[in-house]
């Protein structure tokens, strides 16, 4: 096991390259704080941080994310941050991405990550191989998803018996989605046997257990990257 930050050096950010939300006319994509805010939790650790999508090039931003009322501190940040606007720009195909190249993953939410990274077999066997050698996933929000369907060696899904959180039923009723999402990601989480936890809705918690770690809603983000530096 890792027992230090210092073997922690490069991290993958994996993020969706969805843009439509269901069938509604409207646009989804990754939720820009929970990219913004673990983005500076690594970069000022003194990360090397890879930017990387099923699709490559530019991922979809969900518009609400980028609405005044949703900035943060790190958003702005990121937003005049001409390295990491380059390095959003250009992200990596995840079909070009090797685990071996990598320490950890994080996978950051927005709706999008539901539709195209639940099934994406490229990310499902991509979370598999750093599993398999003993290195960190972690994932927030609805990315939690792009867990679901991951599976040990022996064919077990990897989050039975797991403490994990995400997006939670109430707060995917209180943004008024309930209809439009595939599905419900607290009762797919429970169904493959995870050991859903959760706190209030829209409340900072990241849970660990063993190698996965995830964050329930966006306002856990940095949350997630903290646990994920500190893994040990």
């Amino acid at each position: 096991m890792m027992n230090n930050n210092s073997m922690i050096k490069n991290i993958l950010v994996v993020l969706t390259s969805h843009a439509d939300l269901g069938n509604t006319g409207e646009k989804t994509g990754f939720w820009v704080e929970e990219l913004a805010a673990p983005y500076y939790v690594f970069l000022d650790a003194g990360m090397n941080i890879t930017l990387a999508s099923p699709a490559g090039g530019k991922p979809p931003i969900d518009p609400k994310s980028a609405d005044e009322s949703m900035q943060t501190d790190a958003t702005r940040r990121f937003d005049a941050d001409d390295v990491a606007q380059q390095a959003l720009a250009t992200t990596v195909k995840l079909v070009d991405v090797n685990e071996q190249d990598f320490d950890a993953v994080f996978y950051p939410g927005g709706h999008g990550p539901l539709w195209d990274l639940t099934d994406n077999q490229t990310s499902i066997d991509l979370l598999a191989a750093f599993i398999a050698n003993n290195k960190p996933v972690s994932a927030v929000c609805h990315a939690s998803a792009a867990l679901l369907n991951v599976k040990t060696p022996e064919g077990e899904y990897v989050i039975k018996g797991k403490a994990v959180t995400g997006f939670s039923n109430t707060e995917e009723e209180a943004v008024q989605l309930t209809d439009i999402v595939p599905f419900l990601l607290e009762d797919e989480l429970v169904k493959r046997g995870g050991d859903y936890q959760k706190v209030a809705d829209w409340t900072p918690f990241a849970v660990q257990d063993g190698l996965i770690i995830t964050g329930q809603n966006p306002a856990s983000s940095a949350l997630v990257a903290e646990k994920l530096i500190a893994h040990a």
